[in-house]
């Protein structure tokens, strides 16, 4: 991990950040296979699933022979595991105030009207390892919201079938359509719709760089919740912390692929003892190459007291913030940028990516600085209502009529005036 001393220091590192990194060439495979999709519908999802996940399928949805495997494959305990993390998030988004308002106002009425979409698509990656905790953190939160239709489009694996994880999961939650496409070809689908795919109103979740630029390019005719890039944890530290925990905490995050963990610390003393502390954790890790290849690419920074490491973390809005200093609520008021904040040694990131209760599908690469958590406004529409009265026409009317004339718009002020008139 690469070392600076001070907000200063790191400063350059920090605005080189943001948005997805892609080639030319990859922006354009892209255009090229949503285009194609476009114009040829399932013809070209089948040619591209067959490209690029090795498997030609005669239908992608995903038949009950399929669903009954699944079932079979896994265990009572994840299946129990997988329940509980299901019944957390949903309470946690039960908490989230989902209706708007109807308020009467000088005998007139005005208010704002929810309603939530009526279908969406929530992809979940395959790669590696199936995400399937990623339907969890998209689907709840859509279901809290009312969405009545909300199907799934995940990579097939090349035998045909999905990974049982997701199905089984997908089971638990109530869903029952799962589209066997993945990358570029199946957020166009999506978008768009073809014979066997339908299009969707909204689509949530994580992606690969195809993926991702596919959700860039397809904005405007679908409605995006988010551009999630790779993964990323800020852990603020000072002497108090223990550095196994903090160490582990970063391996925990550099495990995925293209991660970034980084550390912010007065301690150079810390530093250290993390920085063995990480050697010895890395000895008996499975994904030991993949986590440090993505300590490679974070970076530590010593600052000069928490102050000035909490405007490093705020300069940098990380994805998750973990605060593991001796007070870590005395820091949370001055948290301004941050896709979730964890207080203390027991509040892992870790924890948060399955259990916790909020979606683990949060702003990345500085995007905090405009973005939330995925959460069930996502999933709705608000639509003012403007019920006005007699006695409100004439207090704002004649004010509406001056400003609609001051733009040049006469007809907007005559459409005042003549109801002004009419009383």
């Amino acid at each position: 991990m690469q070392l600076f001393h001070g907000l200063s220091a790191v400063q350059a590192v920090l605005q080189r950040r943001g948005g997805v990194v892609a080639s030319e060439a990859q922006r354009a495979a892209v255009s090229e296979i949503i285009a194609a999709v476009q114009a040829e519908g399932d013809a070209a999802v089948a040619r591209y699933s067959a490209r690029f996940d090795g498997v030609a399928l005669d239908e992608v949805v995903v038949p009950e022979s399929l669903w009954a495997a699944a079932e079979a494959a896994v265990s009572g305990e994840l299946k129990e595991a997988i329940g509980a993390s299901i019944a957390r998030v949903r309470a946690f988004y039960q908490r989230q105030p989902q209706e708007g308002f109807v308020r009467a106002e000088g005998g007139a009425v005005l208010g704002l009207l929810t309603r939530p979409l009526a279908r969406v698509g929530c992809y979940i990656p395959g790669g590696t390892a199936p995400l399937f905790s990623s339907l969890i953190m998209t689907a709840v939160p859509a279901q809290v919201a009312g969405v009545p239709e909300i199907v799934v489009a995940t990579p097939p694996r090349r035998d045909g079938s999905v990974a049982p994880e997701v199905l089984v999961t997908a089971r638990l939650l109530g869903l029952s359509t799962i589209y066997r496409v993945g990358g570029a070809q199946a957020i166009a689908a999506l978008a768009y719709g073809t014979a066997a795919i339908p299009k969707v109103d909204k689509i949530a979740g994580p992606g690969n760089t195809y993926v991702v630029l596919a959700m860039q390019q397809v904005f405007g005719a679908v409605g995006i919740a988010s551009l999630p890039g790779p993964t990323e944890t800020l852990v603020l530290a000072d002497d108090s912390a223990n550095p196994e925990y903090v160490a582990a905490d970063l391996l925990a995050q550099a495990e995925h692929v293209y991660a970034q963990a980084v550390l912010v610390t007065p301690s150079e003393a810390l530093w250290r003892e993390v920085e063995a502390a990480l050697e010895r954790q890395l000895a008996t890790l499975p994904t030991a190459e993949t986590a440090r290849a993505g300590l490679a690419r974070g970076f530590v920074v010593l600052v000069s007291d928490l102050a000035e490491g909490l405007a490093v973390a705020n300069a940098y809005a990380p994805e998750h913030l973990c605060l593991l200093v001796c007070d870590p609520w005395a820091l949370l008021p001055n948290v301004q940028y941050a896709g979730g904040v964890f207080l203390g040694e027991h509040s892992l990131e870790a924890l948060g990516d399955y259990s916790a209760g909020p979606s683990h599908v949060m702003p990345t690469a500085g995007t905090a600085r405009f973005g939330s958590v995925l959460n069930v406004r996502d999933f709705q529409t608000v639509i003012p209502l403007v019920a006005a009265s007699a006695e409100l026409l004439r207090e704002i009317g004649p004010a509406a009529a001056r400003l609609a004339r001051a733009e040049g718009l006469e007809a907007h002020a005559r459409a005042i005036g003549l109801r002004l008139k009419g009383q």
